[in-house]
């Protein structure tokens, strides 16, 4: 099967989906709210690196990289396969697959050519140890049935970049050990959107939980460029025990340029106290779900009620503290956003039984 949706109990295979479709078909599960999409399978790579002999070209294009190879050479090899995957289309069982999967999704949403998230979700991806996040890439408002098909194809090319080579190499991970399968997703129309760490990344403390959030989408937080309201929550209680506003200048609203935010706007909180309270409610029952300090990537959709309009978009282990040993992997002083790299993908899949009951009430401005 070339496609599955978040719904469908197979989507919570990590090793057919990967990591970022597994999350979010157990968050779906457990009734958790994300915004509606599908996952294209790793069976779908496979048989897209079978045709044209694909699978042999890349092979024998990377076994002339010796073990020294700089990243000159990594370069080299992703120009070389790059350009001969750019010349063979997704097989046409794949293709009608994903054209038959999008035509449901914005059926059963009522939105014609929505616009999607086309994310890339590698099969290796998400384990704490070797963490891939932002190695592939992530596309936002796609529409219509042959541009998500294009952008897969992307997806399928993203592997076999130059960094993303010499970062498999200095993990010693062998390229086709890598399967890339990809997450279809409704654009959320963010009002307000950021990350939600269980814990905070800057001490370790594991009694609070600490959100991020700007005007927009996300891209404007995860890519550093403002600095984001900052609520901090007690963990047990509940209780919001500071609020710091940011300097939110700009704001993704289709996520292709930002544009300014006008000036009254930019030093008032993107979030209200009844939507921080409902998130904090979500981080605990996600950490509860894992056993372990998550972090979450959320936004609130503008086209969606109070009541319904938080929205998770992507959840994971966080891998700096949850290793005692291993040292903090950002400067503390340049602020939390300046070491997450674009891409914050999905936990471990959860049973509906362990999130039974998960109700969010927030209420907009």
């Amino acid at each position: 099967m070339y496609t599955l949706e978040f719904s469908n109990p197979s989507c919570q295979d990590v090793r057919e989906v990967g990591g970022k479709a597994a999350g979010l078909a157990a968050m779906t599960a457990a009734g958790l709210p994300v915004a509606p999409g599908f996952a294209v399978t790793a069976a779908a790579y496979r048989r897209y690196l079978d045709e044209a002999g694909l699978r042999q070209f890349t092979s024998e294009v990377l076994g002339r990289l010796g073990p020294d190879a700089g990243q000159a050479a990594f370069d080299d090899a992703e120009r070389t396969i790059t350009a001969r995957l750019a010349q063979v289309p997704l097989p046409q069982e794949v293709a009608d697959g994903i054209r038959a999967a999008y035509a449901g999704l914005c059926r059963d949403t009522g939105v014609e050519d929505m616009a999607v998230a086309v994310r890339s979700s590698a099969t290796a991806e998400d384990s704490v140890g070797a963490s891939f996040a932002g190695e592939f890439e992530t596309w936002v408002d796609i529409t219509g049935a042959e541009d998500v098909l294009a952008y897969v194809h992307k997806c399928y090319l993203s592997v076999f970049a130059g960094r993303v080579l010499s970062y498999l190499a200095e993990k010693e991970i062998e390229p086709h050990a890598v399967e890339m399968a990809v997450v279809i997703q409704k654009t959320v129309r963010a009002r307000s959107a950021g990350v939600m760490f269980t814990l905070s990344p800057t001490s370790g403390d594991r009694s609070k939980i600490v959100l991020e959030a700007s005007w927009g989408l996300g891209l404007s937080v995860v890519g550093g460029e403002v600095t984001p309201d900052r609520f901090l929550v007690d963990k047990i209680g509940l209780a919001i025990v500071d609020r710091t506003p940011g300097h939110k200048h700009i704001e993704y609203r289709r996520g292709d340029a930002p544009q300014d935010v006008p000036a009254e706007r930019r030093e008032v909180l993107c979030l209200d106290d009844d939507e921080v309270v409902a998130l904090a409610t979500l981080g605990k029952r996600l950490e509860k779900i894992h056993r372990a300090p998550q972090d979450i990537e959320f936004a609130v959709d503008e086209e969606l009620p109070p009541g319904m309009n938080l929205v998770l978009l992507q959840c994971r282990p966080e891998t700096v503290w949850s290793n005692a040993e291993r040292k903090p992997a950002f400067d503390a002083s340049a602020g939390m956003m300046s070491w997450i790299a674009g891409s914050i993908s999905g936990a471990p899949a959860a049973t509906a039984a362990d999130v039974e009951g998960v109700h969010t009430h927030s209420h907009k401005h």
